[in-house]
């Protein structure tokens, strides 16, 4: 019995400093899955933007009292719609604001930009000191390939270099997709889009 007992006080023992060795951020995951604490990689360039098949741009049913042309993003699902009329849209998958950083809105796209320069606001520096203070267009810049600018707001519906964080809420408030889907949205939406920002889907 003394024997059994002390078996399990070992195993218990080396579960417990497996917790503690993970830290903190292994329960993030577990108990967040939607959550990514990831920091931004400006500079990294992915070799591929292969998606979840969910997340994948496509066409789907979606019913919705707006006009065409209309740029619908549900926070919560993780998506974005292109409404197309007759109950289709273009569904795109997008990673949003982390908690703290989500938010809802009606505005438009005031600019849209290719290859857009980033200066990471004074807050994100705060938070990630090693950021450069203004870094150029291109493959390796977080803003990805292009910008769609939302009223006269710090922010944007634009690409990434993190196609990994597709899906989850990771940014600090602008909503991302990959390269590809953000030059096909960029092609299909001019300035003056109305731009609809939700934290859940309507009954």
């Amino acid at each position: 019995m003394g024997k059994h007992k002390m078996t399990l006080n070992l195993r218990f023992a080396v579960v417990l400093i497996a917790v503690v060795l993970a830290g903190p951020s292994a329960a993030q995951v577990r108990y967040n899955p939607g959550e990514m604490r990831v920091d931004d990689q400006p500079g990294h360039i992915p070799e591929r933007e292969e998606l979840p098949a969910a997340f994948k741009r496509q066409a789907v049913f979606f019913r919705s009292t707006e006009p065409p042309g209309t740029i619908i993003v549900h926070t919560s699902e993780r998506f974005m719609y292109l409404v197309q009329g007759n109950n289709r849209a273009l569904r795109y998958g997008i990673g949003v604001g982390r908690d703290g950083f989500q938010w809802a809105g009606l505005l438009k796209i005031s600019r849209k930009a290719e290859w857009p320069d980033w200066t990471p606001p004074p807050e994100m520096i705060e938070r990630q000191p090693y950021l450069p203070r203004w870094m150029a267009g291109g493959p390796g810049n977080p803003m990805g390939a292009k910008a769609l600018y939302l009223g006269g707001t710090v922010y944007r519906i634009h690409g990434t270099n993190q196609p990994h964080t597709i899906g989850s809420a990771v940014s600090s408030g602008c909503f991302r997709l990959v390269n590809d889907d953000v030059v096909d949205l960029y092609d299909r939406v001019p300035v003056g889009t109305k731009v609809v920002i939700r934290h859940a889907a309507s009954l």
